[in-house]
């Protein structure tokens, strides 16, 4: 059994994923904000389904509020095996029309968010000498999106900060993967703010219709019978939590992947080449 802590599980694939990682006989700590107010429905849900999992307030945006949680769960647990970065919010317009504030709130969940829960829990797993952490990016964190611009910032710096992590840590028996899924009908689309630009809009014509158009679009093929099951992604988390030590994957794409596969694929041999042969730090590569 292991003791798994998941951030943004009050809907989408972080609920989904509590309860399925419960089935397998795991411990989870499933955090999400408002627990006793807007979200005391999903926890009563959750720790109803089964007394493996425990829901906890934990706002990834707030320093205190992560370390606390952190705490927590160490205090009552032991330790934290799995960290899944989960929570996350989509910014979905035109891109120039978001204020810098806003781009600010997109970075401070989607990135700075997995930071503070990540410098939260390796101390302990450092010390341990194993751990794993799977950080939630998407297919936006490879590709770029029209009027996703904000997002895919968000997901391409998630990207980049946890290739680095994952190398850093390998010596230290940490692990750090990450899970890239395509388009699932999970409310995310409908989870950002509006941009505050008017002025931008107004330049833009027609075109700030656009955006509005593409969500459309989405949520029309999230009703069909072609749309993806999200447990596709909880699936996933679940293949890395049981796969054995140093054999899980860098990235892995769940659903739908308009080519991210292949990208992976002919990119990650090279980003390896240069660890391995430019900076001469195999050492890395390895999880020990």
């Amino acid at each position: 059994m292991k003791n798994i802590l998941i951030t943004g599980s009050s809907n989408g694939f972080g609920f989904l994923a509590a309860r399925a990682i419960a089935q397998k006989g795991h411990k989870v700590w499933a955090s999400m904000r408002n627990s006793a107010t807007k979200n005391l429905e999903k926890k009563e849900a959750l720790e109803s389904f089964s007394d493996k999992i425990t829901v906890l307030d934990l706002d990834v945006t707030n320093d205190t509020s992560v370390k606390n949680a952190v705490e927590q769960i160490i205090n009552e647990a032991g330790t934290i095996d799995v960290l899944i970065n989960n929570a996350g919010v989509m910014y979905v317009g035109i891109t120039e029309a978001y204020g810098l504030d806003q781009v600010k709130q997109q970075m401070d969940v989607n990135f700075y968010g997995i930071i503070r829960t990540i410098r939260a829990v390796t101390p302990a797993m450092r010390k341990a000498g194993e751990g794993l952490i799977i950080n939630t990016s998407s297919l936006a964190g490879r590709l770029s999106f029209p009027y996703f611009g904000i997002y895919c910032a968000s997901k391409f710096a998630m990207e980049g900060y946890s290739q680095s992590l994952r190398y850093e840590l390998a010596p230290f028996g940490v692990e750090v993967s990450i899970v890239e899924p395509g388009p699932f009908g999970t409310n995310l689309l409908y989870s950002g703010p509006k941009e505050t630009s008017q002025e931008v809009l107004n330049a833009y014509g027609n075109f700030k219709e656009v955006p509005i158009a593409m969500l459309k679009n989405f949520e029309g093929f999230f009703e069909s019978a072609e749309a993806p099951d999200p447990n596709i992604v909880v699936n996933d988390y679940l293949k890395l939590i049981e796969a054995p030590k140093g054999q899980r994957p860098t990235r892995l794409v769940s659903g739908i992947d308009y080519g991210v596969v292949e990208y992976n694929e002919l990119t990650q041999p090279i980003q390896d080449s240069l660890v391995k042969d430019t900076l001469q730090m195999e050492h890395l590569l390895s999880v020990v």
